[in-house]
């Protein structure tokens, strides 16, 4: 697939880069007639669409790295770090912040807006378009819409719900907001829908784990369902992967092999890189030992280091290394080895694939599902899975969904640290029939902060409408329809 994409999107951006301005809210197509009538006339241009859709939603890798863990309590600001990023650290976030900026995701959007709405025409005019590829196709582009949407509602709460492509300069598109859970219902019902269309048959491990699967499907699925706290949903998602003989946790002897060389047996659905065809990561230039931007924070190492944990399959040289005393490096996407030394070299520096789901995740959803529901022993069960499978001593919880959760977090935190989760899953705790535990992602929170900035952080947070990002400033300037999130109405 890494090939795949390199000749497609060099296709699609011969064909379509005129079309695009990084400026715009959503990337519009202006009309130039010619290039629209050519180019829509085969299934390849329709596939050319959709890879450059999927390649540029990996490239947000770095953005979903900071979204999913600059707030959190895993990182700390090291002193290369941006003031965008920093600023969202402390809480110290205004309109102008440019991580309040959508429009990378909408630019994925309107591609996918793009494929459901031509592909279907063209299926018309390509005689060798069958109704098989054109469903797989479409099925694809609802998946990735439907997570491009996912990160949005998590993100803002609120955002525009489009679609339909852009396809004229001269339209007048000022898009008002839709509510968070209406956001979620539509991507619901079109994920159900085409569940069944999504392709498992591909020939290259590079597409079984980079284009989407119905594997990725319920992936998808049971994440929001949790999100929404459907958990009878979660469970039956989460099912349905957990007994997907295609994949498998991986020996805590090879856990490391997730990350190097990736798309492991383990693997669901993770965004593909390779250097050497000129498509790099982003986290690898935010966290190697020269960038200076983010490090593991002091609960991260309290988790990891040897000095203070026994964790010996995820632990120090695995999840983080030592460079020298109480200094730290995240190991994840700048390692080799699970030793803490070999580093990546040349073409596999900016190689390391974005994770997006992998099997762990999907068991500790389910651990959390039960939980919430007094499942107790089995939600312990699952747990203590997760936990054997990295050679740790099981675990007993009291039949508390309280005492489960806090345990789940943990683990959470300790199998997927640094892999853009922790935010989102703080924030859904903290939501949680309505915000009993609003004061626990403050407590997490502050702890990760100069003594000085606690009470500060802690009255930032105290609002739940401050857990989220503004509109970016130029789009409240641009669409008089947009509504500032109240808590940056200033």
């Amino acid at each position: 697939m890494k090939k795949i994409f390199k000749l497609r999107f060099i296709l699609v951006l011969l064909a379509l880069s005129f079309q695009f301005s990084c400026s715009d809210f959503l990337e519009l197509i202006p009309p130039d007639g010619l290039v629209r009538e050519e180019f829509w006339k085969t299934k390849e241009d329709v596939e050319a669409v959709l890879m450059a859709a999927y390649q540029s939603s990996a490239a947000m890798d770095g953005n979903l790295f900071v979204y999913g863990e600059a707030r959190g309590d895993m990182v700390e600001a090291d002193y290369s770090l941006g003031s965008g990023e920093r600023n969202m650290m402390e809480s110290n976030i205004y309109p102008d912040n440019g991580y309040c900026n959508w429009a990378s995701f909408y630019k994925v959007i309107n591609y996918c807006n793009d494929v459901i709405k031509n592909a279907p025409e063209v299926q018309k005019i390509d005689n060798t378009f069958t109704e098989f590829q054109l469903k797989g196709l479409m099925a694809e582009a609802y998946w990735l819409r439907g997570l491009n949407y996912f990160y949005l509602v998590r993100i803002f709460k609120d955002v525009p719900l489009v679609l339909t492509p852009s396809e004229t300069d001269g339209a007048d598109f000022y898009p008002t907001v839709t509510k968070g859970e209406d956001v979620l219902t539509s991507v619901l019902k079109d994920l159900n829908e085409y569940r069944q269309f999504a392709t498992d048959g591909y020939k290259t491990l590079d597409e079984v784990k980079g284009r989407a699967t119905k594997a990725a499907f319920d992936a998808l699925l049971a994440d929001i369902s949790l999100w929404n706290f459907d958990y009878a949903k979660t469970i039956e998602y989460c099912n349905r992967l957990i007994s997907n003989k295609e994949f498998v946790l991986m020996p805590g002897t090879r856990w490391f092999e997730i990350f190097y060389p990736g798309n492991s047996l383990e693997s669901i659905f993770e965004f593909q890189f390779e250097d050497k065809y000129n498509q790099k990561n982003g986290t690898y230039g935010k966290t190697n030992r020269n960038s200076h931007q983010f490090d593991p924070s002091p609960r991260a190492e309290e988790l990891f280091a040897r000095k203070y944990a026994v964790e010996l399959t995820r632990g120090e040289d695995v999840s983080i290394t030592k460079l020298s005393e109480d200094d730290y490096l995240i190991w994840k996407y700048v390692g080799r080895a699970p030793d803490g030394k070999t580093e990546r070299t040349g073409a596999d520096q900016s190689s390391c694939n974005w994770i997006v789901y992998r099997l762990a995740d999907i068991y500790l959803m389910k651990a959390e599902a039960l939980s919430q529901l007094s499942r107790f022993p089995e939600a312990l069960d699952v747990l203590n899975t997760i936990r054997e499978r990295a050679n740790m001593p099981q675990i007993s919880v009291g039949s508390s969904p309280i005492l489960f959760e806090d345990a789940i977090m943990e683990e959470r935190a300790l199998e997927l640290a640094f892999e853009g989760k922790r935010w989102f899953d703080l924030l859904r705790m903290g939501r949680r029939n309505n915000y009993a535990r609003k004061d626990k992602l403050v407590e997490i929170i502050i702890k990760n902060v100069p003594s000085t900035q606690k009470r500060i952080l802690s009255a930032k947070l105290t609002n739940p409408l401050g857990w989220y990002m503004p509109i970016y400033k130029t789009e409240i300037e641009r669409n008089k329809n947009l509504v500032q999130n109240p808590y940056y109405q200033f």
